[in-house]
């Protein structure tokens, strides 16, 4: 219960301000300076399915399954069968709390040759929470959730190319309406779209085995800002950015080997780092006491959202790279935006192999810059595919200690129901 209040207050806490917190110079003199991105509605960024988690998280480039809707739509159209659906389950920290989780419902159908439609829904259960007031007096027992339901089509462009779109729309109720800081608050709400690209290219071979080349890219959730109170000022929900390229060596009838990579980037705004009260401008004016968001390092966060999608590439105050660039030791070094921008890429690699289009076994790698999450961790998967459906799951494991996320496991449950009515027949 002390863990999960403590979870509580942080929510609560992010809601009642600005999601870029004022970041001083005095904050990162002399010491490592983290700079992470926050946004709201995060787990729309948890990998949902078994397959992508067993492989680090790495899913727009590989070959098309059902639960193609959160990596790449597009996939779709490369897919064989014409309909599938798939139910995963993830039980989320659990190393903190014991009825947080995550459920994904996924479904394609395909049109015909060149059309598919697809759909949806993630849910997010934060698990039973009392809320009590500042004399400890029970006020009501509540269980915060979000979901995201969206809708898909995918459509051939080309032989080897096609191409998607997502609408999606989100619902964040973490406080029932209770009061934040003397202000009411309410459900989030917003909407979104996925833009989707995938290269499919099965004509090459290496060493005389044939293979299959794909590339992917995807950027989603571009939408509106989400407000939990009557406050003016909007948090950005997780556009993403996210690219890959993927090789399938098919060794002979029965065995084959599958190696992806997956590069991203959150495309909101870097927190700045500001000027003290005191501090002297450019220009030589004092700033005053309560007047310190002016930015010194970095870009002013406070953008619209379709300005976001082109600043956040070169927004980097420089801050969570300029420590490891002072030789000295005695002091900061001099900010390097270029290297913290780099430093905001995540890395997720990993490696299949299916025996008899069967049995598969996963590997994956995860990697996040020290200053920007620290999320560094090893995955491992199997999978077990049959006529009508499939069962997969994913084990992760993280390469740093007291880890969160360690022990998290996933499972997925796929239906081929086209070969359902193979079955009957």
């Amino acid at each position: 219960m002390i863990k999960k209040s403590v979870i509580l207050f942080a929510i609560l806490t992010s809601m009642s301000i600005l999601s870029y917190g004022q970041t001083t110079e005095d904050d990162v003199i002399g010491r490592a300076a983290p700079n992470t991105i926050t946004t709201t509605v995060p787990f729309l960024l948890i990998a949902p399915d078994s397959r992508a988690g067993g492989l680090g998280d790495a899913g727009v480039a590989t070959t098309p399954d059902v639960n193609s809707q959160h990596w790449n739509p597009a996939k779709y159209c490369f897919i064989k069968d014409d309909v599938g659906v798939s139910i995963s389950y993830t039980p989320w920290l659990r190393q903190l709390v014991q009825d947080m989780n995550l459920g994904y419902v996924s479904a394609y159908k395909r049109i015909n040759a060149e059309n598919v439609l697809s759909a949806s829904l993630l849910y997010f259960d934060l698990g039973s929470i009392q809320f009590r007031d500042i004399d400890n007096t029970l006020l009501m027992n509540f269980t915060p959730h979000e979901f995201a339901v969206d809708f898909g089509y995918s459509r051939l462009l080309g032989k080897k190319f096609s191409g998607a779109v997502v609408m999606r729309f989100m619902y964040s109720n973490l406080t029932n309406g209770i009061a934040v800081q003397s202000s009411e608050s309410f459900p989030g709400k917003t909407v979104a779209a996925d833009f989707a690209l995938y290269y499919h290219n099965d004509e090459i071979e290496i060493g005389g085995m044939p293979g299959t080349l794909m590339w992917g890219m995807n950027i989603s959730n571009i939408g509106g800002k989400i407000s939990y109170t009557d406050n003016e000022n909007r948090d950005f929900i997780p556009m993403n950015f996210r690219t890959g390229v993927g090789y399938v060596l098919k060794l002979d009838d029965h065995n084959q080997f599958m190696a992806t990579v997956d590069v991203n980037k959150l495309l909101v705004p870097t927190p700045p780092v500001y000027y003290n009260a005191g501090d002297v401008l450019p220009n030589g004016d004092i700033v005053l006491a309560g007047d310190e968001n002016k930015t010194r390092y970095g870009k002013d966060p406070n953008i619209s959202v379709g300005a976001s999608l082109f600043q956040s590439w070169y927004d980097a105050p420089g801050v969570a790279t300029a420590f490891l660039m002072d030789k000295d030791g005695d002091g900061i070094g001099t900010p390097s935006p270029f290297r913290e921008e780099l430093a905001e890429f995540t890395i997720s690699a990993g490696l299949e192999y299916w025996y008899d289009k069967q049995f598969a076994l996963r590997l994956g790698y995860f990697n996040e810059h020290q200053y920007k999450g620290n999320r560094k961790y090893f995955t491992v998967g199997a999978g077990l595919k049959m006529n009508v459906f499939g069962l997969d799951f994913a084990y992760l494991i993280p390469t740093t200690q007291a880890n969160p996320l360690q022990n998290t496991l996933r499972f997925t449950l796929t239906f081929d129901i086209g070969g359902l009515s193979d079955e009957k027949s």
